[in-house]
């Protein structure tokens, strides 16, 4: 055995005495200063609380205490009141520069809680201080590795990888991040100009398409009509007709004589026929 185990265990033995005189003392000044003593030494954690208990510096066996009503010792023994509720904390907006040098402002909303009442007093300072400091910077970390179109349009999987990260870093801590949620990305007035022209000359160009391919099947289907009138000639007779008909019905000043087409097409034949012998 060396000198140093030697040394600590000549520590803990003393201590382990010393302990015991002050346990015993305080022992009997609860029961000299009975009924008074019970108000000091019973306490009392609701159903989502839990006490974490220290005797003369060292976590008392059997781990947090509660919820109801637990015992403590004056003097020599002090408690620590954990909170094991959701608690949400709005991530402050974070200038990032995203992977395609674009700088962006986003906020963020992260849900934790205490899961080890135990751990998350005896091993961090603050562990809700430090889970919001490390919130932050996984927030701009992980933005800066991806490019801008990602983060508009994958905010779930940001957010997924998010809690991932942090619910592995702060379980050391006694801390389980439950739900990470990207709120808004703000964007630059330059960039959000050009991304609403880009927009808008991509729906103009849609619309070109649109009306080309309206023309060309209303193209079609005049042709596939006028290979019908012709194989038809009532059916021309008839269109010819129904177009007088619409005129007519209009409130104007035109007078119209309807011929029959079969006279027209005489004399044109006929014409012709002038027109060969000449």
């Amino acid at each position: 055995m060396t000198i140093a185990e030697q040394a600590d265990d000549a520590d803990t033995g003393d201590s382990g005495i010393c302990g015991a005189i002050l346990t015993a003392l305080s022992w009997v000044l609860v029961f000299l200063t009975l009924p008074f003593s019970l108000c000091v030494c019973f306490k009392v954690v609701q159903e989502y609380e839990r006490a974490v208990i220290f005797r003369l510096g060292r976590l008392v066996s059997g781990g947090a205490k509660g919820p109801g009503i637990f015992f403590i010792l004056p003097c020599i023994d002090a408690y620590a009141r954990v909170d094991l509720r959701t608690r949400t904390y709005d991530v402050p907006p974070q200038e990032v520069l995203t992977k395609d040098s674009v700088t962006v402002s986003v906020d963020a909303v992260v849900y934790y809680r205490v899961s080890n009442a135990t751990i998350s007093v005896a091993n961090v300072e603050n562990a809700h201080h430090s889970t919001r400091l490390l919130a932050q910077t996984t927030l701009r970390n992980m933005l800066g590795t991806r490019p801008l179109h990602e983060i508009l349009s994958d905010r779930d999987a940001i957010s997924s990888s998010m809690q991932l990260t942090l619910d592995e870093a702060t379980d050391a801590w006694g801390i389980k991040v439950e739900r990470v949620e990207i709120k808004d990305v703000r964007l630059p007035v330059q960039l959000q100009r050009a991304m609403a022209a880009e927009a808008e000359a991509a729906r103009e160009a849609r619309a070109k398409v649109i009306a080309a391919e309206g023309e060309q099947k209303a193209s079609r289907a005049l042709r596939e009509a006028s290979e019908v009138i012709g194989d038809s000639p009532a059916a021309l007779q008839l269109r010819y007709l129904q177009t007088l008909n619409t005129i007519s019905a209009e409130k104007n000043s035109t007078i119209v004589f309807p011929l029959p087409i079969d006279l027209l097409t005489y004399f044109m034949k006929a014409q012709g026929a002038m027109a060969k012998r000449e």
